[in-house]
């Protein structure tokens, strides 16, 4: 006889097995870990695209990025508004080049056959002031022939200004005027860039 000891409830159980008995109650319990260990859940395409789309972007990789999007596509956030498929991906490169010390982070990723989410981090430098930024945002997509369609972030406005632009966004970050500076500047920016590009 072979003795199997086991702890259950902190307390100490000992049982006897035959050797039969033991080889037959391994092989099981050892059969049912492997089948579970090998069952993969295989994640949606869209939600493939996303996770792609973070991957590349954690990896400064804009040209796998703008890939992703849909040649009709649109995007807005709380800085640049209703852009354009040419005008979103010039953006994530302009960020890209721009941002020396940007991190990524994303999570909550899914998505099915029509729509998806996630949220992801930034964190930076704002070149401007020189004030380090960490922001949460979330985000929505919808989906076209395997590219993003429509791409919406959204974040606290003025928990980024306060961040990005110190004492001023502390005073003003809550106000439309702000808001709106900051959306006029961004876009300057980005048609600055554009521009230079020949684009």
């Amino acid at each position: 006889m072979v003795i199997f000891t086991f702890f259950k409830n902190l307390g100490h159980t000992s049982i006897n097995y035959g050797t039969d008995q033991i080889f037959e109650k391994s092989f099981y319990y050892n059969t049912i870990n492997n089948k579970n260990t090998n069952k993969t859940k295989t994640m949606h395409q869209n939600q493939q695209l996303i996770q792609n789309f973070y991957d590349a972007f954690a990896k400064r990789d804009f040209a796998t990025m703008q890939a992703c999007y849909a040649d009709d596509a649109t995007f807005s956030d709380e800085a640049f508004k209703n852009l354009n498929a040419s005008q979103v991906r010039n953006m994530w490169e302009m960020l890209i080049k721009r941002g020396k010390d940007l991190k990524i982070i994303s999570k909550n990723i899914s998505a099915n056959d029509t729509e998806g989410e996630a949220d992801w981090i930034a964190t930076y430098t704002f070149t401007q002031t020189g004030g380090k930024v960490e922001n949460h945002i979330h985000a929505k997509f919808t989906f076209k022939n395997g590219k993003i369609h429509t791409h919406l972030d959204s974040f606290d406005f003025y928990k980024w200004a306060k961040q990005a632009l110190g004492f001023m966004g502390f005073l003003l970050g809550w106000t439309s005027f702000l808001q709106k500076k900051v959306q006029k500047t961004a876009m300057a920016q980005l048609d600055n860039y554009m521009q230079k590009k020949g684009v």
